[in-house]
């Protein structure tokens, strides 16, 4: 295990084999992600971890942020990770946006130590459409894992076994 340590940025811990929880928002929370490049950088965030190996289990895309569960091939690729999906993404935005400044803030990763950990940030994921007031009804939102799920009711049991996700406090909203 690693561990990188840096006064202007979070800790991130490096391990092998681990599955991850991972958050980055834009600068100032800019909406910078529109619904027609959402879908594009999903397909970025799939390649990015299909090259390095790792495994992308989870995902939701907002205008100004996304949360990701994954799961690390080789800890120490995680900042490589990160700095290719937010570079490649940046030169578009920038591009579709004609803008010069600075597009993501520091990414904020967790590494879950059991299921209940796992879920609770799994239902908080999948939640964060309707948290955010993007949606009433978490199929309305296209640019999440949400709909690779075939059997919604075990979802829905998920959503009320692990109400802790209701309160989860993360550091995106101190961003």
């Amino acid at each position: 295990m690693l561990i990188s340590r840096h006064i202007t940025r979070p800790l991130h811990i490096y391990r092998d084999n681990t599955h991850y929880f991972l958050t980055a928002s834009t600068l100032h929370h800019r909406r910078l992600l529109n619904n027609q490049y959402k879908a594009v950088f999903i397909e970025l965030l799939q390649s990015t971890f299909d090259y390095y190996g790792w495994q992308l289990d989870e995902w939701v895309v907002l205008d100004n942020h996304y949360h990701l569960l994954c799961k690390s091939k080789h800890g120490k690729d995680l900042t490589k990770i990160i700095n290719k999906i937010h570079t490649l993404s940046s030169k578009h935005i920038k591009t579709e946006h004609n803008i010069d400044k600075r597009i993501w803030y520091n990414y904020w990763d967790y590494c879950p130590r059991n299921d209940k950990e796992y879920n609770t940030r799994l239902c908080y994921l999948l939640n964060n459409p309707y948290k955010h007031g993007y949606v009433k009804n978490l199929e309305d939102w296209q640019w999440s894992s949400f709909h690779k799920y075939k059997e919604k009711d075990k979802l829905r049991s998920k959503f009320q076994k692990y109400t802790d996700y209701q309160t989860l406090d993360l550091p995106e909203d101190s961003f």
